[in-house]
């Protein structure tokens, strides 16, 4: 089974509206879509060359669990480019509906660790987000051409794992490449994640068409197991939307390589064909034709 690219970020909400309000007003996102699916409604954000899919379905799941940090398994976030972390951190503390996760304000992050500025925050229903700067004159290519904008697109998605090998090996099978690694410490490391004495093997992988949005491994040096089976209506129940050339043939390489299938939900009904799947850790993947 082969993957050519992360399409979208699919989020699963309790409060569609206001949730899509927050990312419009707060983010910089654009709506560019919206539907009804089977009880329940899909609205489509964009920024940049990057989309999301915010998903509402009833009845309701768990809310995201209070507590979770970056070393709980069942952590996910997406990473949004901004050009200018100051200005942009100011603008969000004049907004209502978030939470942080880092103390300190944003953090720079030391050369061994990507020299990066970046803040993590949760957004009104939980879900964990982080900001990400560039340091001058190191932004990688495709954020360059949209350094006017304040918000400039979607990096990438970071999953928390138990072991950063079998994760590879996973998604190496799904056609993604290990592009960079790092091993990151340090007391920026722990005011960014909002944890003490973190450290945390970074691993990026990127599809083989489109580099952005990739995905970032986590895995931290004592991974938390998660505590409770995570169903596909939860508000912690992310998604990454993997596009491909032909989704009738993903049966038979998720027999393959054992991926743990699970029944579709309603919330993913809109589309004709379509497989999900649990990554090692217990993330939700969506294949679906492209």
């Amino acid at each position: 089974m082969r993957v050519h690219a992360i399409s979208r970020i699919r989020l699963v909400c309790a409060d569609l509206s206001t949730t899509a309000r927050f990312y419009q007003a707060t983010l910089g996102f654009e709506r560019i879509g919206e539907g009804e699916i089977d009880a329940g409604r899909v609205v489509t954000l964009r920024l940049g060359n990057q989309s999301i899919d915010l998903t509402e379905v009833r009845p309701h799941g768990h809310p995201y669990p209070d507590g979770v940090s970056g070393a709980n398994l069942l952590f996910q976030h997406f990473a949004i480019v901004v050009a200018d972390m100051p200005s942009v951190y100011r603008q969000l503390l004049t907004q209502g509906g978030w939470t942080a996760i880092s103390s300190d304000g944003p953090q720079r992050l030391p050369p061994a660790s990507g020299g990066v500025t970046a803040f993590k925050f949760r957004d009104p229903e939980g879900h964990p987000l982080e900001l990400l700067a560039f340091p001058d004159g190191s932004a990688p290519p495709q954020w360059r051409s949209r350094s006017a904008c304040l918000f400039l697109g979607i990096d990438h998605s970071a999953l928390s794992v138990a072991d950063t090998a079998r994760s590879v090996a996973f998604y190496k099978g799904l056609g993604f490449a290990v592009q960079h690694r790092s091993q990151n410490v340090g007391p920026e490391q722990d005011r960014l994640d909002g944890m003490t004495a973190v450290e945390v093997e970074v691993t990026a992988l990127v599809a083989p068409v489109s580099p952005t949005p990739h995905i970032e491994l986590l895995c931290y040096r004592d991974p938390h197991p998660v505590s409770i089976p995570l169903a596909p209506n939860d508000i912690a129940a992310t998604r990454l939307v993997f596009a491909a050339h032909e989704a009738a043939e993903f049966a038979a390489p998720c027999a393959r390589q054992r991926l743990p299938v699970v029944p579709g939900s309603r919330m993913d009904k809109e589309l004709p064909s379509h497989v999900i799947a649990r990554d090692p850790d217990g993330h939700l993947l969506l294949l679906a034709p492209h």
